[in-house]
């Protein structure tokens, strides 16, 4: 079954960056579209960033300017970019091809800590 692995996640302090990835296998991708998602505590799973097989993206306002997600189809990985992270920000962030299937599966997800 395919399942995304999510990786460079960690602690923050306000304001700082980083940069996450999303290793696939077994989908196409090149042909997906992929999203990446996150879920805070007690809060629903959101989509934070939207990259098209055209390379277009999308971003809901409260990461726009702030995100940035590409994606290399040779290594199957999707990427997310990450400035002026704040409070809010921390979660555990998920990729997955969009929109998500029922049977797609999800991955582990890499948790982001913003915190002073």
């Amino acid at each position: 079954q395919v399942q995304p692995v999510e990786s460079g996640g960690g602690s923050v302090q306000p304001g700082g960056s980083l940069r996450i990835s999303c290793a696939t296998s077994g989908w196409p991708f090149s042909t997906d579209d992929m999203g990446w998602f996150r879920q805070a505590p007690g809060k629903q799973r959101e989509r934070v960033a939207l990259i098209r097989s055209d390379l277009t993206t999308s971003y809901p306002d409260f990461v726009e300017g702030r995100f940035i997600i590409s994606r290399d189809n040779a290594k199957k990985t999707v990427y997310l970019q990450m400035n002026g992270l704040n409070v809010e920000d921390s979660a555990v962030y998920y990729c997955n091809r969009f929109p998500v299937l029922p049977g797609d599966s999800w991955g582990q997800g890499t948790r982001v800590t913003v915190s002073s």
